[in-house]
């Protein structure tokens, strides 16, 4: 059998209050437990100046533990995919 153990996955959000609200609500999940979470600001400049900013938010979510795996989930689904 095949188990999922972990995930690490990064996003791009608008803003630091849009990050700070998606961690949260990655928090609450009862599909995984979020293990580490980070964000940091990432920019394009363009000649010096600042023409892109937003937020880089990175997740690392467990399914099982790697001990003990109880779920058997071996595939993650993401958008339409089903």
């Amino acid at each position: 059998m095949t188990y999922l153990i972990k995930t690490t996955e990064q996003y791009r959000c608008n803003s630091e209050e849009e990050a700070k609200e998606f961690i949260e609500e990655q928090k609450r999940s009862n599909q995984y437990e979020v293990v580490r979470y980070s964000s940091e600001v990432k920019q394009t400049k363009v000649k010096g100046e600042i023409a892109d900013e937003w937020m880089r938010v990175t997740i690392v979510k467990e399914f099982n533990s790697e001990k003990e795996p109880v779920v058997s989930i071996n595939r993650v689904s993401y958008g339409d995919d089903e």
